[in-house]
């Protein structure tokens, strides 16, 4: 892109962006072709359409930024080689619904941080544009999951009555085991944290019924394992303050065991889950002044980064780990002269 006559290149900033979404949008496209081929509800095929027609549209723009700038467009993941639609179906439209909603939520997030991260106009214009059709994405599954009852509220709270100012460090720290209630974002954070957690669960579950490696299989039953002891963690902490907690999704899941999408697309998928996750983690500390539930996120996002180092491991292993952009070594330019 040119600007007022001279040639302004990406910045990292844009190029990691840009290099990140076009792997996530090939992959979901696969993921999503899969979710259409396979729905039988007539309202919730319009929105697996809408949703894969922005996959399919992002990755076609991504590719001619990136090729007009001379980057190499990513590998990425194709619909010849990560996904079979003639599989049998492996999870419920209604489960397909809530797992749209939830990753357009997610969406929401990054491009946010795209459009703050973004320098040249052309590459904010275009994450702008990501961002809006996004929020139409939400609003449609949102309203779609109501409609149907099938939208999950976090709890409610009673009403401020006056506003009041805490007197006691016991609001932060434990005073002799004792602890206050929970503040509104602690519960929003724990309501949440349980919902996206009960989505990964349902996910991984269809995903070690047709995974093939045995190793991945293995990856998959310990994700299970970690994602099943976070949830009952979530849920203790929501029960103890008589909140009601959301149900799981493993009964929108089929019995199929066979081969749907390829590991490598799984995998893949799988460490977004898990990057997620820190994150989240991380921004639940930040909003939780209670010491118990710091110490408690702090845990379990140590839990999970270890998880994340064990699927790297099976990514490199196997040649599935796409290199992405990164500085030039200087140090091995130099003796390559020598």
């Amino acid at each position: 892109m040119k600007e007022k006559g001279t040639q302004i290149r990406l910045t990292a900033g844009e190029i990691a962006q840009l290099w990140v979404q076009y792997l996530n949008d090939s992959g979901s496209k696969c993921v999503l072709a899969y979710f259409l081929e396979k729905a039988e509800d007539e309202e919730i095929k319009p929105i697996i359409e809408y949703a894969l027609g922005l996959s399919t549209s992002h990755i076609e723009i991504i590719a001619a930024i990136l090729t007009e700038e001379k980057h190499v467009v990513p590998y990425g993941f194709k619909m010849e080689e990560d996904v079979d639609l003639t599989a049998p179906r492996l999870y419920s439209d209604g489960f397909v619904l809530n797992y749209i909603n939830q990753m357009s939520k997610v969406g929401l997030t990054l491009y946010g941080a795209a459009v703050a991260t973004s320098v040249r106009n052309d590459i904010k214009t275009y994450y702008m544009d990501c961002l809006t059709k996004t929020m139409e994405l939400y609003k449609r599954s949102t309203d779609l999951l109501l409609s149907k009852g099938l939208f999950i509220r976090s709890p409610s709270l009673p009403n401020l009555e006056k506003i009041e100012f805490v007197k006691k460090q016991g609001f932060m720290f434990d005073v002799l085991g004792e602890k206050r209630p929970l503040i509104a974002a602690e519960v929003a954070n724990l309501f949440a944290n349980l919902q996206r957690n009960a989505l990964g669960v349902a996910v991984l579950t269809g995903f070690s019924q047709v995974a093939q490696d045995k190793d991945v299989k293995k990856f998959f039953l310990k994700g299970l394992e970690i994602g099943n002891k976070h949830i009952t963690l979530f849920r203790g902490k929501l029960e103890e303050s008589k909140l009601p907690v959301p149900m799981g999704w493993n009964s929108e899941i089929t019995n199929s065991t066979a081969k749907t999408f390829s590991d490598k697309l799984m995998m893949f998928m799988t460490s977004g889950l898990i990057s997620m996750s820190v994150g989240y983690y991380g921004t639940a500390v930040s909003q939780s002044p209670r010491a118990d539930l710091a110490s408690m996120y702090n845990r379990l996002s140590l839990e999970v980064q270890l998880y994340s180092e064990d699927g790297a491991n099976i990514l490199i292993k196997n040649g599935w780990m796409e290199q992405p952009p990164m500085v030039a070594d200087r140090d091995e330019l130099i003796r390559k002269q020598k």
